[in-house]
């Protein structure tokens, strides 16, 4: 069969589109990198590399640093990496106690964050959006150039649609709301706008920039007042149909235990959840992240009741990350947000449980870990989450910037 010059041109730019995303993915995840590296990734000619390398450029994605040697004597490399005053992600976080809005270049350089606290009881849908689009203002007023924007990102403590409806946010009281409608309403931007959970989007940024680095399959226990989880399967991450999965928080591991905020009794979050730590601890389950800091303050004292509380907490940890690895068969779990700094005194009760409860084979290839981000890593996956589409086909960015392939300007 003899293909017609539409058929084979559509094939050629199908193909320039794949090779054009390899580049700018291995830059933005790998970068710098130098036109050999390119080379040997790809498996493209070195005239391709720079034929793709010049589009790049022109559209303002990657530049090019003065010749590096390549391990070839006499044939020095340029060295190309992504750059990311030319495109960049507006990531935002609505977490329990506390919003924040970064700006995140291609390649993940961060130009601009701010985070503030949430006063309390202020968890009105219409007050958060408004609060939101002043931070992101903020961020967005101090880079050089809007047309630069690439996308949005946003992560949600709840049960969150992909455009942004809220199925479920307990720890705020909210059920099905449309915030992202709302939200693009209040930003003015045109930009295409995503939503994600944050423990979603903590295990994506883990993966691409943080301790999972190089794993495949991965499970992340994200804690906050509530808790939530993130999962990484097969190097990619397992969302659902929906983008509902994840919600470890909500497994049922205690029938005896206490009613959770999403209507059912003994979640695991109920048990594990920065509430549950303190009030075993002595105080008061609302007093979030500075009786948390307290309790641990004291089990580094030597306190026998913090040290308690702790422990147990490391108890009902294992016993609920039993049946996951039980279930998902990870090489990595993540311990994050308020979590991680407990890791140090959680750490025996939780790998006793897992030794008793998990199966040999499972336990044998499972380590368990902090993660290394801190509470920015949700942050940093709706940067990663905004820039996708980029990632996926650049040639969408650059035609509208007049960038012209080797052969139209020829």
């Amino acid at each position: 069969m003899t293909l017609g010059r539409d058929e084979l041109g559509h094939r050629s730019e199908t193909v320039r589109r794949a090779n054009l995303s390899a580049i700018v993915r291995a830059l933005h995840e790998d970068g710098p990198l130098s036109r050999s590296d390119l080379v040997g990734r790809t498996g493209l000619t070195r005239s391709a590399i720079r034929a793709l390398i010049g589009e790049l450029a022109a559209g303002d994605l990657v530049r090019e640093s003065p010749a590096t040697l390549d391990g070839t004597p006499g044939r020095p490399s340029p060295l190309v990496q992504p750059d990311p005053e030319g495109a960049f992600a507006l990531a935002l976080e609505i977490a329990v106690d506390s919003l924040a809005a970064a700006t995140v270049g291609l390649g993940g350089r961060v130009f601009d964050a701010i985070r503030t606290e949430l006063a309390p009881g202020r968890t009105d849908v219409d007050d958060i959006v408004a609060d939101l689009a002043d931070l992101a203002t903020s961020v967005l007023d101090r880079r050089p150039s809007p047309a630069g924007l690439a996308g949005v990102g946003v992560a949600v403590v709840g049960v969150v649609r992909r455009d942004g409806l809220v199925s479920m946010a307990p720890n705020l009281g909210w059920r099905d709301e449309a915030l992202g409608e709302r939200l693009a309403g209040a930003l003015g931007t045109v930009v295409p706008m995503v939503f994600a959970n944050e423990a979603d989007l903590a295990a994506l940024a883990e993966h691409r920039r943080g301790a999972a680095r190089g794993v495949d399959d991965v499970v992340l226990v994200w804690g906050s007042v509530g808790v939530g989880g993130g999962l990484i399967v097969r190097g990619e991450p397992l969302t659902g149909a929906a983008g509902y999965s994840g919600e470890v928080g909500h497994l049922p591991v205690n029938p005896a235990g206490v009613a959770c905020r999403c209507g059912s009794t003994g979640c695991w979050e109920t048990e594990v959840g920065t509430g549950a730590v303190i009030r075993r601890a002595g105080y008061p389950a609302e007093g979030g992240r500075e009786a948390l800091e307290a309790v641990l303050r004291q089990a580094e004292e030597g306190s026998p009741r913090a040290i308690g509380a702790l422990a147990e907490t490391g108890r009902w940890l294992g016993i609920g990350l039993a049946g996951l690895i039980n279930i998902l068969n990870p090489r990595l779990v993540l311990i994050g947000g308020r979590l991680a700094p407990t890791y140090p005194f959680v750490r025996a009760t939780l790998e006793a449980e897992l030794d008793r409860r998990v199966l040999r084979a499972a336990r044998q290839l499972v380590r368990v870990t902090p993660a290394s981000l801190g509470l920015d890593a949700p942050l940093l996956g709706a940067a990663e989450l905004a820039l996708e589409p980029l990632l996926i086909d650049p040639a969408a960015w650059l035609r509208p910037r007049g960038v012209m392939t080797e052969l139209e300007s020829a």
